[in-house]
């Protein structure tokens, strides 16, 4: 054998080598982290869309890790290797209120992560006690502020906490419509709307999801969404601002990496996820949790959280709401 043949084969054997390794490489499954407990809307969304992507992307495995308001979860994400492996749910909480909320926090939500895409926007709803509603006349938004403007500190409304996103949307909405409603907080979500049906509280801004099962019986009344527009699950609902002008208060959940994961694996990892959100079997399954998929571009993510943390900050501060 001469030398240049023995070259050669050299190089071969070198390839044949490195393949079975760079396949490995590529067959390694992404983990997805979700920073809440499974069964949840974010985890069961989480889960259809790694279904979806499992073809193009390979395998996707859900890590549920819950605590801490979502931040346990989150950092995991943000300490992670930037090398697209891992990647995670970044919600309202963990990316917009948590850094106002909490007075310590492990990650910054403005410089950590790397916006991949939206996901997930699910409408809050203004609701009242049905029969409340009847006695008082109130069927409107702006009802509800004539009544108030006209019988001070004479309504109140529940939330899961202080804190919680029923809290602080209450909060936003006595600010921008020039009213007072005393807080009533409560163990959570449930026992909160609870309190409603039974009429111990006025009014709550709840989770559409949540509420829908007690609008359609009767027994609360939806006086408005906290989207901007209609939402296609409660299309006969105006939305808040028809009457407080921008007046936006949804749930919203995307996916992030790490910050500095390459822009080349961040858009391979976008393409992959939005042609999920926008396939019709996602949005049909999707529509059954209440939750609209809202596929954007990385700027366009990223430019909604970094809104949200502005917007959010000022109301935490205005109500004075700590966790720690």
């Amino acid at each position: 054998m001469n030398k240049r043949t023995f070259l050669v084969l050299l190089a071969l054997s070198a390839a044949v080598i490195q393949a079975p390794a760079q396949a490995q490489s590529n067959s390694r499954p992404i983990r997805l982290v979700v920073p809440y407990a499974a069964g949840g809307p974010i985890d069961v969304t989480a889960r259809i869309l790694a279904e979806r992507v499992k073809d193009v992307l390979g395998p996707v495995i859900i890590d549920n890790k819950p605590g801490a308001g979502g931040n346990i979860g989150a950092d995991i994400v943000a300490k992670a290797p930037p090398d697209g492996l891992t990647i995670g749910i970044a919600a309202t909480a963990t990316n917009a209120v948590n850094p106002w909320l909490y007075s310590k926090m492990p990650f910054n939500s403005a410089t950590d992560f790397a916006p991949i895409t939206q996901m997930v926007r699910v409408p809050n709803v203004l609701v009242m006690n049905a029969a409340a509603a009847e006695r008082l006349k109130i069927n409107t938004v702006a009802d509800l502020i004539r009544y108030a403007k006209a019988n001070p500190a004479k309504l109140n409304y529940g939330s899961g906490g202080n804190g919680s996103a029923g809290h602080l949307a209450g909060e936003l909405f006595k600010k921008e419509a020039g009213i007072f409603a005393v807080h009533i907080p409560y163990n959570g979500g449930s026992p909160a709307q609870l309190a409603l049906v039974s009429g111990q509280v006025d009014f709550n801004f709840d989770n559409l999801a949540t509420a829908a099962p007690n609008i359609r019986s009767g027994k609360l009344k939806a006086i408005a969404v906290t989207t901007l527009q209609r939402s296609p699950s409660l299309p006969e609902v105006p939305p808040v601002a028809d009457t407080l002008k921008g007046f936006s208060v949804d749930t919203w959940w995307g996916l992030v990496a790490p910050a500095g994961t390459p822009p080349d694996v961040i858009a391979k990892l976008n393409k992959a996820f939005v042609d999920a959100l926008n396939a019709p079997e996602t949005k049909t399954r999707f529509a059954s949790l209440m939750a609209e998929p809202v596929p954007t571009t990385p700027d366009q993510f990223g430019a909604l959280m970094k809104s949200e943390m502005a917007k959010y900050e000022k109301v935490v501060k205005a109500t004075g709401a700590k966790v720690d």
